[in-house]
C-alpha cells in the first residue's frame, strides 16, 4: 500500500476529527494534537489505507494500535497539561505517545518489545518529537527513576492496575487504564490520587491487549 498523499491525508484527518467531536471528544487541545500527528505513519504498510478508520489495527509483535476514538477518549480523560510529565505503559506503535507529546512537557514510554520501541523511536525522529523518552522494560514496574508523574496512561489491560504504578503517581495526579479479563471486555477507568487514596471513575467498555510483566525474550 503506497503512502497517503498530503491531500488524501488531510481529508481523512478532517473526517476523523468530525467523528471525535460527534462522540464527545471536544477538548480542542486534544483534537488539535490528534490532528497534528499523521496516524498513517504509525501503522504497518498493509494497513495504511485503514489508518484513519474507526478500528484497532495490528502492528508488529502481535500488538495493536488503538482505534482513534479510544486514543481521543483516553487522552481527554488524562487531562494533560503543558508542564506534565506523563508515563505511558505500552509504547506500541508510538502513536499515543506522539499525541501526548503535543500536550505535555515530557512523555516517558515503556514497552516490553525492543522491536516496537525501535520503530517508535524512528517515527518520533521523523516527526521531530524531542520530548519523548523511551525504555525497553517491564511496564508493570513503572519507571521509578523518573517518578512521581503527574499522569500515567496504561495501554494494555490487566485484572488490576499494578501497585507500582499507583505508587508513582503524584497526589492530584490521574491514571487512566483498562481493567478486566484479558480475554473479554474491560472497563476503562480513571483514578485520581487524593491525600487519602484514589477516586475511581468508569469511562466505558474497551478491549485491549493483555498487560504482561517482564521483558520479551525475543522481538
Amino acid at each position: 500500500m503506497p503512502d497517503l498523499d498530503e491531500e488524501e491525508r488531510r481529508v481523512r484527518i478532517a473526517n476523523l476529527l468530525l467523528r471525535l467531536r460527534r462522540v464527545g471528544i471536544t477538548d480542542q487541545r486534544v483534537v488539535s494534537a490528534i490532528e497534528a500527528v499523521p496516524r498513517d505513519l504509525f501503522v504497518e504498510a498493509e494497513s495504511r489505507d485503514e489508518a484513519y478508520a474507526e478500528r484497532a489495527l495490528p502492528i508488529e509483535c502481535g500488538q495493536t494500535i488503538s482505534a482513534p476514538v479510544i486514543v481521543g477518549m483516553m487522552t481527554m480523560a488524562l487531562k494533560p497539561q503543558a508542564d506534565d510529565r506523563i508515563l505511558e505503559i505500552g509504547t506500541g506503535s508510538g502513536y499515543q505517545a506522539a499525541v501526548l507529546s503535543k500536550l505535555c512537557g515530557r512523555v516517558y514510554t515503556i514497552d516490553r518489545f525492543r522491536t516496537l520501541v525501535a520503530a517508535a523511536e524512528s517515527r518520533f525522529k521523523t516527526l521531530k518529537l524531542t520530548n519523548i523518552t523511551t525504555l525497553v522494560g517491564d511496564g508493570t514496574l513503572g519507571w521509578p527513576e523518573h517518578a512521581p508523574f503527574e499522569k500515567i496512561i496504561v495501554t494494555a489491560a490487566g485484572e488490576e492496575v499494578p501497585e507500582a504504578l499507583f505508587g508513582q503517581l503524584r497526589i492530584g495526579g490521574i491514571l487512566v487504564a483498562p481493567v478486566g479479563p484479558q480475554d473479554g471486555v474491560q472497563i476503562l477507568k480513571r483514578y485520581t490520587r487524593t491525600e487519602t487514596g484514589f477516586d475511581e471513575t468508569d469511562l466505558g467498555q474497551v478491549r485491549f491487549v493483555p498487560l504482561i510483566p517482564g521483558v520479551a525474550e525475543r522481538l
